[in-house]
This record gives C-alpha cells, sequence and structure tokens, in this order.
C-alpha cells in the first residue's frame, strides 16, 4: 500500500510493508539484521508543525508556507548504524477531526508515537490528553514522546507562561511515561535529536545526549520517569 505525500516536491521514498521492529525484541539477534524499518506516528492538533518536522528531518528543508495534511502523510529516511540500515518509516496524521478514522494507519504495528502540540497554543497541549488515550486503544506497546513545537516563539513568550507550559507539559510527560522534548523546526532546534531519543528507546542503546530541565530553555528529559 503505497501513501501519497500531499506535497508535490516531498515525495515518500518507500512503500508501507507492514513489517516493523515492533514484532521484534529491540535488541535480540540485532547483528544478524542488515536491514530494519522502525515506523514512527505523529499525533496531534491541526497546524501544531508535525509535517514540518517530518520534512524538516527527511528532507533538511523548511516551508514557512501552511499546507494542510488531508488524511495522512508519509515520509521515509534511512540511516546506517552497526553495520545496520535503519529506515524511519514516519507517518503523519492530519489534526482536523474529520481525519481520526485514520489514527489506526498511524497507530498500528507504530514503534514510537509523537504527541505533539504547540508551545504557544496550551489547548494544543490539553488536546494531547484525548489523543494518547485514543492511540492507546490502538497501540499500548508503542514507546510515547511528547513534543512541543515552535519553541522559537514560545521562547518570547513571558516569563510565566512559559513556566506554565512547561511545568504541565513535565506533569503530562510524567503522566504518560513519555520523554519530553522542545523543538524547533524553522530553527533547527532538537530535530535530530528526536529521533536520536527515538531510536535509543526503540534498541535499548545507550544515549550520551545531556537532558535539559531548565524553564526557558529546549527542554529535553528522557530520563527521569
Amino acid at each position: 500500500m503505497s501513501i501519497p505525500s500531499i506535497y508535490p516536491n516531498h515525495k515518500p521514498t518507500g512503500m508501507y510493508t507492514g513489517q516493523f521492529i515492533s514484532t521484534l525484541h529491540p535488541c535480540a539477534n540485532y547483528p544478524f539484521f542488515s536491514r530494519v524499518s522502525l515506523k514512527v506516528g505523529m499525533i496531534g492538533d491541526a497546524q501544531i508543525g508535525k509535517t514540518s518536522l517530518m520534512v524538516k528531518y527527511v528532507e533538511g528543508s523548511f516551508d514557512e508556507d501552511y499546507i494542510q495534511t488531508l488524511g495522512v502523510n508519509f515520509m521515509e529516511k534511512a540511516i546506517s548504524i552497526r553495520n545496520t540500515e535503519i529506515t524511519f518509516s514516519i507517518w503523519d496524521l492530519g489534526g482536523q477531526r474529520e481525519f481520526v478514522n485514520m489514527l489506526p494507519l498511524v497507530s498500528n504495528d507504530a514503534v514510537a508515537i509523537l504527541f505533539m502540540f504547540d508551545l504557544t497554543r496550551k489547548s494544543t497541549l490539553n488536546s494531547v490528553k484525548e489523543w494518547y488515550r485514543q492511540a492507546r486503544g490502538f497501540n499500548k506497546t508503542a514507546i510515547p514522546f511528547l513534543v512541543g513545537t515552535k519553541f522559537d516563539l514560545f521562547a518570547n513568550l513571558p516569563e510565566e507562561d512559559q513556566e506554565e507550559i512547561s511545568t504541565q507539559s513535565k506533569r503530562f510527560a510524567k503522566a504518560m511515561k513519555a520523554s519530553l522534548i522542545f523543538c524547533s523546526t524553522s530553527h533547527s532546534i532538537n530535530v535530530q535529536k528526536i529521533f536520536k531519543i527515538v531510536l535509543s528507546k526503540a534498541f535499548d542503546l545507550r544515549l550520551t545526549l545531556p537532558e535539559i530541565t531548565n524553564t526557558g530553555e529546549p527542554l529535553m528529559i528522557y530520563q527521569q520517569w
């Protein structure tokens, strides 16, 4: 089943095969695999930057013009580690509620799910609770991540607003037992690191990235809970 991208210049690099690492123990027989596909779902309200993050990670580009995801968007990126080619298969669900019936397509078989919100819109963080509840109904084993976008704009908010959002984000992440990462696609903040942490969690690899816990900085908490 091929899933076309709504971006004419951002085309998927492969096809959905249904063969994901979630069917394997993360560490079992790892050296024997030459190619592995790692499915990552991206879920959250509309206009929070899901597709922008995906395109930035896969192609290194950022488009300031908003293009609505109609249904599901899909891209792939291959990296090499320990003589193994790992392909991130990234699935982006449109945030409009009429697309919620496609949530199983994004959630099923995913090794990790990024529950995303806009750091400048508290309502999108509150929505994460419902997205999390519904996605967990389809996939109870996916590794959860709570990802706040548009950190560059968030950094310009009053300190009390930053404190409130940061505190609530930490509380949500702890309840979800999720890694918490603030990022900015336009300023290339923590974009690569999100997927490094996904990889480390999926394969139980040691990661040396320092955590960032201070309000006003791009939070990156992946070990504390």
